[in-house]
């Protein structure tokens, strides 16, 4: 009788331990991006939250902690409860550059864990519509011959976008002011009204603006052109090499959640990444979508922090 017992409990432990595992997940699940509406990163994640809340059976919400070059969002992922209803798309801004300028209360190589790269995307120096140039020799001239006069905008400092326009200047001789911003939907607002002139926006946040006549594409920062913007030059074609630089963007989870679940999402997300209707929009966001293990994309975290690291030393970047 007590073995009938034992197989019995033994048998319903089983069964309750999967019925957990399968119930993933359980309540809300809350995809943090360290930017505003309208923003690449914020794209992104709610086309995940929307593909995920379908296939998973669940409510995925997206939360916007714009600030601290995405360092705020990020930080509240690290520290959430990690059962893997925390969610973060993060860039290389807050995983590889910030963490060299800002002091920060939790370790982005050790509190995240990466669950895939979703898509990596160029970024395009633009200029406002008002502003007279319509290439990079006619921007570089009239930089020039106004130090100091011309603004670039980012999404904040540490962002790629802040670094592109650093290695820019360094990289074309001429001098610029750095203007942050909470994000780039802020941002594309004074470059519109003609309060800032330049940015080194990331094409899946720029393409809008680009399509509606609003923004100028000079040229990509990449080693070779963008199939969204095959006309518009790298900066090496158009006279000044030596600079590259684009934006990834992947998604992590709270380090310690369950192995079940981080696999789940794991196996969840390389499936949204391949569906056809998801290609199409990372492609007109002129981007390629990712496609890297976990493993693969564990190694270029960590690598695109240590670069950063001695890029952002190397040009002495400070807060």
């Amino acid at each position: 009788m007590n073995k009938h017992i034992t197989v019995l409990v033994s048998a319903l432990l089983f069964a309750l331990s999967t019925q957990a595992q399968n119930s993933y997940p359980n309540k809300p699940v809350k995809i943090m991006v360290g930017a505003g509406a309208g923003g690449g990163t914020d794209i992104i994640a709610r086309m995940l939250a929307e593909k995920m809340s379908d296939s998973l059976k669940g409510t995925f919400i997206v939360e916007n902690k714009p600030g601290a070059a995405n360092t705020i969002a990020a930080e509240l992922t690290a520290k959430a409860v990690p059962d893997g209803h925390t969610l973060l798309v993060a860039t290389n801004t807050g995983q590889a550059i910030a963490p060299h300028l800002i002091k920060l209360s939790y370790d982005p190589m050790k509190d995240l864990t990466p669950l895939g790269l979703v898509v990596t995307v160029p970024n395009v120096l633009v200029v406002g519509s008002n502003v007279p140039a319509n290439n990079i020799k006619e921007l570089v001239a009239l930089m020039k011959a106004k130090p100091e006069e011309f603004k670039y905008a980012s999404s904040g400092v540490g962002s790629t976008q802040h670094i592109a326009g650093e290695g820019f200047d360094l990289a074309a001789g001429v001098k610029s002011v750095h203007i942050p911003y909470k994000g780039s939907a802020q941002a594309h607002l004074d470059i519109i009204a003609g309060n800032v002139q330049i940015m080194f926006d990331t094409t899946s946040s720029a393409m809008g603006q680009i399509k509606a006549g609003k923004f100028k594409p000079l040229a990509v920062t990449t080693a070779q052109r963008t199939s969204e913007l095959p006309n518009v030059p790298t900066l090496a074609e158009a006279g000044v090499p030596g600079f590259e630089m684009s934006t990834w963007y992947g998604l992590f989870v709270t380090t310690g959640t369950p192995p079940d679940v981080v696999v789940k999402l794991q196996t969840e997300l390389a499936r949204i990444i391949k569906l056809p209707d998801v290609q199409i929009k990372l492609k007109g966001l002129g981007g390629e979508s990712g496609n890297l293990s976990p493993e693969e994309f564990t190694k270029l975290n960590r690598q695109e922090f240590e670069r950063f690291g001695k890029l952002i030393k190397l040009a002495n970047i400070k807060m």
